[in-house]
């Protein structure tokens, strides 16, 4: 047998993000569905909003998501 092997007993399930991960990346889904929100409407097509701020708002949203999932969880236990 491994040494390296653990018992039944000793293994647990865990997540594999933590919980701040799991919110920065819930975060995330809702600036990007803000940034689509922000490119709807029925006003002028040409506009500001429509133009620079909602793809720039989506972007962020995206890069939120990528620091969701590189940003290192905190252990609770000692190793």
């Amino acid at each position: 047998m491994s040494p390296y092997k653990k018992s039944p007993q000793e293994q647990k399930s865990s997540l594999v993000f933590g919980k701040r991960n799991y919110q920065f990346f819930l975060l995330s889904i809702a600036v990007v569905t803000l940034g689509f929100i922000l490119m709807m409407g029925t006003e002028d097509i040409y506009s500001f909003t429509k133009i620079t701020l909602a793809p720039l708002v989506v972007v962020i949203g995206f890069a939120l998501g990528v620091v969701s999932i590189l940003i290192k969880p905190k252990n609770s236990e000692k190793s």
